[in-house]
Order: structure tokens, then sequence, then C-alpha cells
């Protein structure tokens, strides 16, 4: 039998926790205790140095995209539900209520703005107000000529490549220096 120099006649193979050998489990007699549901704090890995959580590494990620990018996929997104609350009900509520159709569309507008809000907050700082709405235009026809051929099922017309120009002619003037 060992004993500790350190510990008088306590035997160092035994477990703190059960007085059992740690031999019994197949675990080296020196080993930890193990822990059961809970990590010590000495083991909590999120506290070691150089590591990061997987939100940490998200948000920097996030953060490292250009602000005019990170504006510009947050307005597309805000305005694909901005088309679908305003037309959408159009096709799929039509023998309902009007109010009906205003509900509806006010809880898929609020998505909207879920996302269009803190896009403009974004790109504000970056972008000027005039750059931010130019931007938000463009978006719209982007989104609003797809969603009229594809969901709606209106035809192609030739009104909708006019419109777009015009609105070329708007991002020049808008970012020009």
């Amino acid at each position: 039998m060992r004993t500790s120099s350190t510990r008088g006649n306590e035997r160092s193979d035994l477990n703190p926790k059960t007085n059992t050998h740690g031999g019994a489990t197949g675990r080296h007699r020196n080993a930890p205790p193990i822990h059961i549901n809970k990590t010590p704090p000495d083991y909590d890995i999120r506290r070691l140095p150089g590591h990061k959580s997987i939100m940490q590494k998200i948000i920097e990620t996030i953060v490292s995209i250009p602000v005019i990018y990170r504006t510009i996929f947050l307005l597309v997104c805000a305005n694909c539900f901005m088309t679908y609350a305003w037309y959408g009900h159009l096709k799929n509520m039509a023998s309902k209520p009007w109010w009906m159709a205003a509900i509806v569309s006010w809880s898929i507008a609020l998505l909207e703005y879920l996302l269009q809000v803190p896009a403009n907050r974004i790109g504000y700082g970056t972008l000027t107000l005039a750059q931010l709405k130019i931007i938000q235009e463009v978006i719209t026809l982007s989104v609003f000529v797809p969603f009229s051929m594809l969901y709606m099922k209106e035809g192609f017309r030739l009104d909708f490549i006019w419109a777009g120009l015009c609105l070329c002619g708007a991002v020049f003037f808008i970012f020009r220096k």
C-alpha cells in the first residue's frame, strides 16, 4: 500500500469523492475526479485563453463584412417581406375582408421592420440618407419585378427596364462625389 508523503496515512490512489480505487473504473489513479452533469470552472473551455464561443465568431464575422454589404443584405431581406405584405394578400386573401388582410399584412410588415430598421442604422454612418433611400428603391424594383412575374404571374413589361434605367441614373447622381 502506498502512502502520500504530504497527507500522512491517507492513500493517494483513493478517489476523495467515493473512497474507491481509481483503477476500478479504468482511470489512472492520479486522475481528477469525474464530475457528472457539471464542469468545474477551472475546466470550462469558454474561459481558456484564445477560445471564442460560436456566437462570438459569428458576430466577428458579421462585423468584418463591409457596412454597405450588411446594409444591402438586410434591406433585400426586409424588402422581400414588405413586397409580400403589400401585394401578397391580393392573391391569397382576395375573398377575405379587407381588415383581415390588413392584420395579416401588418404582421408580415413587422418582420420587415425588424430587418429594415437595423439595416438603416448600420448603414447611416457610412451612407448618406439619400444614398440609403436610392439603395432601397433599387432593391424595391429588384424584388418587385421577380415577385410580380413569378408569384403574381404577371407578364414582363418593357416599363420595368425603363424604370430600372431611371434608377441607375438616380444611383449615379446620388453616389457621385
